[in-house]
């Protein structure tokens, strides 16, 4: 297989992850060392040099290795709301930073050779990582564009804060998970959601006509990202103009409530439930449940369509710290800093995981055993560790047993995570292992 050069673009990507298998190991590319966004220069000096500009509009941001610049900066490319952390100060994180953790040593899946803990930061374009253990901050670090200081992309991670959300509602009795979506949102009433449940919804067991193919530009997945102005539009493109556009669009394909299967489509729709239930945006009730209530480090923020609406289902940004809190919360069966902050009934419900009988496993080889349920993905393993996952990368992985909590963001240059599974997760355990001792 040929090497990538630094020319291909996410599109050009995915088709090697598609033509390659999911189990295939990732082609030749250039290391995290050759493509550090700094050293390359990427938006530096006043002006940048033109071939260090990226922009949004000619979709250079969403280019390797561009995007390692880009995935912690988005927000000097495209329109964001904010997410408050309010007025109060910080809490701050308790440190016991630990020297020993580098040198901890795991075996990658499909490999025979072991791998350190160091290693794998490189491995997988690792931007950003912090440990908890036993609510302490036990190892922390950076590397390319990103810093303590700044919000990273969470790209799919953003699809579990809003899971979680729509589960709080059920427990308040706000939300029926057995009623209709088009109960609460009458304009999809026609479409392929109009007879699927909340609950449908919230594990992602719809049936609908909607392809996540990256690769192909007339697939749902892409006129989603056009008409929300999560990708730049083409030229002459005529399709939905906002999300609630596109939405009432999406046909039914099968009937709701069989296999899982992952649609980004789904996290915006809740969005929408989630909206018209509350009376308020999906960004507002993150600030008011969550984010104003953990003694927050930084803002986040959410890239928006050009109605300004929050883009549910992969548009959230924040600090490496305040996704560390977010994780140690959920461990805490929702408490942090003394108060409760989500009700202890809706964590358990996530942590025990869904029907896995209804998780394909030939679609996802690196994670046997696995479920989803609320939108997290639930490991049923010894250690009953659950998480939020996004492409490329993105991660907080929440380990109980071991009491144990991993943040990390990255821009690892295959989307698809079965190319960083392998150097991800049996570090994950082979970390949590170690600490347990």
């Amino acid at each position: 297989m040929k090497r990538i050069t630094l020319r291909y673009s996410a599109t050009a990507l995915t088709l090697l992850v598609i033509s390659s298998g999911l189990m295939a190991q990732a082609p030749a590319l250039p290391t995290a060392a050759q493509t550090d966004p700094v050293t390359l220069g990427w938006m530096a000096g006043s002006p940048p040099p033109a071939n260090k500009v990226i922009q949004f509009h000619d979709g250079s941001f969403y280019k390797f290795p561009q995007f390692r610049w880009s995935f912690s900066n988005y927000r000097q490319l495209a329109p964001t709301t904010t997410v408050s952390r309010g007025a109060d100060a910080a809490v701050a994180l308790t440190r016991a930073e630990r020297k020993d953790l580098d040198a901890v040593s795991f075996t990658p899946l499909g490999k025979t050779e072991p791998m350190t803990w160091s290693q794998a930061f490189d491995a997988n374009y690792t931007d950003g990582v912090l440990v908890m253990h036993k609510g302490k901050v036990v190892y922390e670090r950076y590397a390319g564009a990103l810093s303590a200081e700044k919000q990273h992309m969470s790209m799919s991670v953003t699809k579990s804060f809003f899971g979680l959300i729509g589960a709080i509602l059920v427990a308040e009795g706000k939300l029926d998970e057995n009623a209709k979506v088009a109960q609460y949102v009458p304009e999809l009433k026609d479409s392929g959601f109009g007879d699927a449940t909340i609950r449908n919804l919230l594990d992602m067991r719809t049936g609908i006509q909607y392809s996540e193919a990256y690769l192909d530009p007339k697939s749902e997945f892409w006129t989603h990202m056009f008409a929300g102005r999560a990708l730049p539009r083409p030229p002459g493109y005529q399709g939905p103009d906002n999300f609630y556009a596109y939405m009432p669009t999406v046909k039914k394909q099968g009937e709701h409530g069989g296999e899982f299967a992952y649609k980004t489509i789904n996290t915006d729709v809740l969005g929408w439930v989630i909206s018209r239930v509350t009376g308020k945006s999906v960004g507002q009730n993150l600030t008011e449940r969550i984010w104003s209530k953990m003694g927050m480090d930084k803002d986040a923020y959410f890239a928006v369509d050009s109605l300004g609406t929050e883009f549910a289902g992969g548009g959230l940004n924040a600090s490496l710290r305040d996704m560390a809190r977010f994780g140690e919360m959920m461990r805490n069966q929702g408490k942090f800093n003394g108060q409760q902050i989500i009700p202890a009934s809706v964590v358990q419900d996530i942590a025990k995981g869904g029907d896995k009988g209804a998780f394909p496993q030939a679609s996802f080889p690196t994670l046997p055993g696995w479920s989803y349920r609320n939108m997290w993905w639930v490991s049923n393993n010894e250690h009953g560790a659950y998480s939020a996952r996004g492409i490329h990368g993105q991660a907080i992985y929440i380990d109980p047993k071991a009491e144990m909590v991993i943040a990390r963001f990255a821009s690892f240059p295959m989307p698809n995570n079965p190319f960083n599974d392998p150097t991800s997760l049996p570090a994950y355990m082979a970390l949590a292992k170690h600490l347990m001792k």
